[in-house]
């Protein structure tokens, strides 16, 4: 190879700088739809903070060090890196929340296309979770 030819390098930082700027956005969408998932009822929390948790490792890993120490979030993430548990009383809230929204679509006098299709989707979750094994309460 010749000596002359200039060769760019700043392509690959500016890569890495992307990449680092896409998941710290994402991280941050994830972590705030978590946090209105925590206001609205038919919003999950948890799946949002796991999400931002998996952004901010590839992303900001003092922001993901920094969740996985938080006192709200921190045992549940902490569980779920290490073996994909869910404590059981998250297993019950997440079960009742999904129940709650149901009856919430059957009070609202839903169209039944939108029940049936909602009940598919609780149950698969459902079954998801309960799947999951117990993380420390």
């Amino acid at each position: 190879m010749p000596r002359n030819i200039a060769v760019d390098r700043s392509e690959p930082i500016r890569a890495r700088y992307l990449a680092r700027l896409f998941w710290r956005v994402a991280g941050f969408v994830a972590l705030g739809l978590g946090a209105l998932g925590a206001i609205l009822p038919l919003l999950p929390t948890t799946p949002f903070v796991i999400l931002a948790a998996f952004c901010f490792a590839r992303g900001a890993p003092a922001l993901h060090a920094r969740l996985l120490k938080s006192r709200l979030f921190g045992p549940a993430l902490r569980d779920w890196q290490a073996s994909g548990a869910i404590a059981p009383r998250y297993k019950v809230l997440a079960i009742a929340m999904m129940l709650a929204a149901f009856v919430a679509a059957v009070a609202a006098s839903a169209p039944p296309v939108a029940l049936i299709v909602q009940v598919i989707c609780m149950a698969l979750a459902a079954l998801f979770i309960l799947s999951r094994p117990n993380g420390d309460d």
